[in-house]
């Protein structure tokens, strides 16, 4: 081998790896065994966003998890023989852990532990920006984290110095980790007190012009549609939580300003504290006049995903907004076809196709929110236009609301 050779070697040797992980999930009684594989590929897709591939998936049938390790004794032994095999660097499990189970698994497995919550808070943490979003998200992590401190802790050491080291700190460490986090804890809660205060002023000075926000769930295409009406360059890409921050633009369509803001997008199970910690965030949702609720028609389970976000809005004390529902990605999937189509078609055909119906699929959420919904593809910008239209006709009623006499006479039309 020549010296160049070898030199190329060694710096090939020395190169990053790719961290590796293993999926785990309790099989409820009343889960079918289609939505199990949703969850896990989204779980899949969570671990992807923090930057691991994942390697295997486990899954075990109980009524509830065991109190001690979540999953039974045999299982256990089964996850702790594939690590060791194939020399796995972390197990992530779809539900939350208790801090016991969470310290019990670590000890039997010897290698990192992730739980639902806690992938996501790390997924947040790496993808905020602005000083607001970095403080929500290391605020609710050390609140999560603190009753989760064990000798085999590696994620601190992670926020530390990015380091991947394993092993963590030693029991004589811990309790002093407890007293940085319980002082980082502090002046975290001191400091978002100050960009709310800062937020709360700036909020203030928007009254009198409508506020639009955009939500739904993770990966839907809300930063796209935001680009389109904004003509702007917000991050948009196919990964979850892509947007963390909330970002405010300004739009005039024919004379009627408004300001639209992107909102961090939902998910199954989102952390109930996380949501807490995005108190300031999420008034963009809860003092806006209209809400725009973009939906992935593509994905299979885009009901099941409508029925997450408005849980959630309603929990945030903002289900009753007004809402415009928008079927986002209608250029991957297929439509009903004609009669005339139809009639060529097999039975089988017609079953396993799994058409869309948009008439009737119109007609069932125009009567849940009186507004009609659009049918469009950001993307690509089909139907632009009748979104544009049925957001600007939507803006016009709230302007209406707070300025009744505001160019009433005026005829509106869509800016090209």
């Amino acid at each position: 081998m020549s010296k160049h050779s070898r030199k190329l070697q060694k710096l090939y040797e020395t190169a990053p790896k790719e961290e590796t992980a293993i999926l785990v999930s309790v099989v409820r009684q009343y889960q079918t065994e289609q939505q199990t594989e949703e969850y896990l590929d989204e779980l899949a897709f969570l671990t992807e966003t923090l930057g691991a591939k994942t390697v295997y998936r486990f899954t075990q049938k109980m009524e509830k998890p065991d109190i001690k390790t979540f999953v039974g004794t045999g299982k256990l032994e089964e996850i702790a023989a594939y690590i060791k095999h194939f020399e796995v660097d972390m197990v992530i499990f779809d539900d939350d852990l208790s801090p016991s189970q969470m310290r019990n698994l670590e000890n039997e497995l010897k290698v990192t532990i992730y739980d639902r919550s806690l992938l996501i808070l790390d997924i947040f943490l790496k993808r905020a920006q602005t000083a607001q979003a970095k403080t929500q998200v290391e605020l609710a992590r050390f609140q999560y984290l603190l009753p989760r401190l064990t000798n085999m802790w590696t994620h601190l050491e992670r926020q530390r110095g990015g380091t991947t080291t394993r092993g963590g700190a030693g029991e004589k460490e811990i309790e002093t980790d407890k007293r940085d986090i319980r002082g980082r804890i502090t002046l975290l809660k001191e400091k978002l007190r100050e960009i709310e205060k800062q937020g709360e002023t700036q909020r203030k000075g928007r009254k009198g012009i409508v506020r639009v926000a955009v939500v739904g769930y993770t990966n839907v295409g809300k930063s796209t549609l935001m680009n389109l009406i904004t003509k702007t360059n917000i991050l948009a890409e196919n990964k979850l939580f892509a947007t963390v921050d909330s970002t405010v633009r300004k739009v005039v369509l024919e004379n009627v300003p408004f300001l639209l803001s992107d909102t961090v997008g939902f998910i199954r199970k989102l952390p109930t504290h996380l949501i807490a910690a995005f108190k300031s965030t999420l008034d963009e949702i809860r003092e806006a006049d209209l809400l725009v609720h973009v939906v992935d028609i593509s994905h299979p389970h885009f009901e099941e995903h409508i029925a997450v976000v408005t849980q959630t809005l309603n929990e945030i004390k903002a289900g009753d907004k007004p809402t415009l529902l928008v079927f986002n990605k209608i250029d991957l999937v297929e439509t009903m076809p004609s009669e005339e189509e139809s009639m060529k078609m097999t039975e089988l055909e017609l079953e396993e196709a799994n058409f869309l119906d948009f008439d009737a699929l119109a007609e069932a959420y125009q009567k849940k929110t009186g507004i009609p919904p659009v049918f469009m593809a950001a993307a690509s910008g089909q139907n632009v236009e009748e979104f544009r239209q049925t957001l600007i006709a939507e803006v016009k009623k709230q302007h209406r609301k707070i300025y009744p006499h505001y160019l009433e006479d005026e005829t509106f039309s869509i800016e090209e």
